[in-house]
């Protein structure tokens, strides 16, 4: 009986300071006019919402700490709620609108890829709110509390990028653990470098666009930019190279960043098994050229795993690749010598002559492989013809013999 006595005074007690509460910032609004200040709204909305609501005084509830953190603090609540100019105000309180202060991300938003996948599926796509959090606690993007900051980023576009879910249901990939398993990722989380590239890094913060979109920074013709805002050296190798000079000729199916590292899943190059995978990643555009490869003792040993071998980059360099034509590639005549030098000692000018592509079809390249080649055919088909009519025939004289002769005496061959 006590301890019910006890709570329903303190309830008592709860509702009537929230009823002086109000009486005082009534009294105050009478006396000093609109209320301007957020002591003097937070009065009100800061109270818990069940004694809030047993006073009937406040339909919001506004946690005081966590809106003095925030960035919008500082113009104080009538800059978002413009409506409210004293108390008590209006209801209902009109809905705020981002564009009145944020004209330039709310125009950036309007054209990007959620903006038009909340209007073909009706329904609310993330928006301000989703990747900022609560309106009265939003944070500086420099801010480690805040959901946009880099570290926890993120994490705020794999609750939607994230989701088996949603991913089926909205058709679009499921992307955010193979972000965190990536060499971003893994720097990001792992190390903490702020400096890692987060989903903003390649998609941008407010104007995302489909990939399919020409807008999009990861189109394909723009992902060596967008990837060189971090990797410069490489971007300037890959342009001077052949792939960068074909793209910038307009060629569509010129290999870019993405093609030979993947999007997300980017994986460190001294990994083995990175490596071991790249000649079938060159493989896909150089069908040719990897299966005369394979013929070779490096392609060999690479299909048994061995990473201690030459593959398609080791000569021919990983960005700026050039023709041997081109004087300044690294398998140009002049050249080769240095470049075979960095796994073989004691390389002479006999040594270099090796075909690392050989086509035994190719009579105009390869004439000594192709004839060498087709005599091998030739002889091993030779044999198997004499073997074959040789084993043919003693089968059939055997036979015969067997016929002939007495059960009686031990058999002949």
């Amino acid at each position: 009986m006590v301890d019910a006595s006890g709570r329903a005074l303190s309830g008592l007690a709860h509702i009537a300071r929230a009823i002086a509460a109000i009486l005082l910032f009534g009294v105050a609004a009478a006396q000093a006019g609109p209320a301007q200040a957020p002591v003097d709204c937070l009065s009100c909305h800061n109270a818990q919402p069940p004694a809030a609501e047993a006073a009937g005084a406040v339909s919001f509830y506004v946690n005081k700490e966590l809106f003095h953190s925030s960035v919008h603090s500082a113009f104080g609540c009538t800059a978002c709620h413009s409506d409210i100019h004293g108390f008590p105000h209006p209801k209902p309180v009109r809905q705020v609108s981002c564009s009145g202060c944020h004209p330039q991300q709310t125009s950036a938003f309007a054209g990007s890829i959620h903006a038009a996948a909340a209007a073909e599926k009706k329904r609310s796509f993330p928006a301000c709110l989703d990747c900022h959090g609560n309106p009265h606690g939003v944070r500086a993007m420099t801010d480690p509390k805040s959901r946009v900051y880099p570290l926890n980023l993120p994490r705020t576009c794999g609750s939607c990028h994230g989701s088996p879910e949603l991913a089926r249901k909205y058709g679009f990939p499921n992307v955010y653990p193979l972000y965190m398993d990536s060499i971003h990722g893994l720097a990001l989380t792992s190390d903490g470098l702020l400096v890692a590239a987060t989903c903003a890094s390649c998609h941008g913060a407010h104007d995302i666009a489909d990939k399919n979109d020409p807008r999009s920074r990861t189109f394909r013709t723009n992902v060596p930019a967008t990837c060189g805002k971090c990797h410069a050296g490489i971007q300037a190798d890959y342009r001077a190279g052949v792939h960068g000079a074909k793209m910038a000729a307009g060629d569509a199916n010129a290999p870019v960043c993405t093609d030979c590292h993947t999007a997300h899943q980017i994986a460190h190059v001294d990994i083995t098994n990175w490596q071991v995978k790249t000649v079938a990643t060159c493989g896909n555009c150089h069908k040719e050229k990897l299966q005369s490869y394979r013929d070779t003792f490096h392609g060999q040993v690479t299909e048994l795993g061995f990473v201690a071998t030459a593959r398609c980059w080791s000569c021919h360099g990983p960005h700026k690749i050039l023709p041997a034509s081109n004087p300044q590639s690294t398998v140009a005549a002049p050249n080769l010598s240095a470049t075979c030098s960095k796994c073989h000692r004691g390389v002479t000018a006999s040594f270099v002559t090796y075909e690392p592509h050989p086509d035994a079809r190719d009579r105009q390249r390869n004439p000594g492989l192709y004839y060498s080649a087709n005599f091998m055919n030739l002889l091993l088909l030779g044999v198997f013809v004499f073997f074959g009519v040789h084993t043919q025939l003693w089968l059939t004289r055997s036979l015969i013999r067997g016929r002939k002769q007495d059960p009686r005496q031990p058999p002949r061959f």
